[in-house]
């Protein structure tokens, strides 16, 4: 069966920047097994799957793969989705709830043509333990000299997704990052986080890093929204910031603007969008 496939750069605002993502609408015919062998055939940090809401509340149901897992949440893909979903209903400003695994998120959308811009409040952060810094930063070839200290200490949060957030000294010790493939995936699998988030911050400013492993091998993210929200709530509640701009995926090209903003007790995470191409493929 022939599905309509929507390929977007996420947290940019021109193509062949920012975050890829490939986007599957009216996917309640594809199986799990298959969702998850396309999501390894694009080998983009995230693909999604649009399919019917199943509760109350929800626009639509948003499925979001890895290569080689599901995952609950999904800051990028959520809002790339939005816009996606926006452009095949010709909606060009619409709040669209999307139910994901966690449950339900409003995002606002934007659209002109195949450009746009969205953003999400994601779940209130929940704080978890403090890592010892030389552990983490060992994993990616730095030091324990190059971490903040005990004023922002490596911790893990979760706006939906557990992260690890490793705050930087020296914004140059990002470029010198040599990522040790086992000692990377052992802490990730022994902690429960999806990325290792390397943050060098100024202010309301930051210059971060998203580091994962995919079946034991290190990758990195262009963007990762899911992370900058839990930086957002972190900073929040440990120096009162409550506005950030993060810049990521500069030393891969992709470079990307992630917006962050705190509403109570949540973050709210957005930036721009545009459609790179559309196709249909059979799946």
């Amino acid at each position: 069966m022939a599905y309509r496939l929507t390929w977007l750069d996420v947290f940019s605002d021109v193509p062949l920047a920012g975050n890829q993502l490939a986007v599957v609408h009216d996917a309640d015919g594809v199986p799990d097994e298959i969702q998850g062998r396309f999501a390894a055939e694009t080998n983009l940090s995230e693909t999604t799957f649009v399919q019917a809401a199943t509760v109350d509340g929800a626009d639509y149901r948003n499925r979001i793969w890895m290569p080689d897992r599901e995952l609950p949440f999904a800051g990028h893909p959520s809002l790339g989705t939005a816009v996606a979903v926006a452009l095949a209903r010709g909606q060009e400003e619409a709040t669209l709830v999307q139910q994901t695994q966690v449950g339900l998120q409003p995002i606002d959308v934007r659209r002109s043509g195949t450009t746009g811009h969205a953003s999400m409040l994601q779940e209130p952060a929940v704080f978890g333990e403090e890592i010892d810094p030389a552990r983490v930063l060992a994993a990616v070839g730095l030091s324990v000299a190059d971490a903040v200290g005990a004023s922002l200490p490596c911790q893990l949060v979760s706006t939906g997704v557990t992260q690890l957030m490793a705050p930087i000294a020296d914004p140059d010790a990002l470029r010198r990052v040599r990522i040790d493939a086992t000692a990377l995936h052992t802490l990730v699998e022994d902690l429960g986080a999806v990325v290792v988030y390397l943050a060098a911050v100024d202010g309301e400013t930051a210059h971060a890093r998203g580091i994962f492993t995919q079946d034991a091998l290190p990758r990195e993210d262009p963007g990762t929204g899911s992370a900058a929200g839990p930086l957002m709530a972190y900073l929040h509640a440990r120096t009162g910031v409550d506005r950030l701009t993060v810049t990521q995926g500069v030393e891969m090209r992709r470079p990307c603007r992630i917006d962050c903003s705190m509403e109570g007790d949540r973050a709210r995470v957005g930036g721009d969008v545009v459609v790179a191409f559309e196709a249909h493929i059979t799946l």
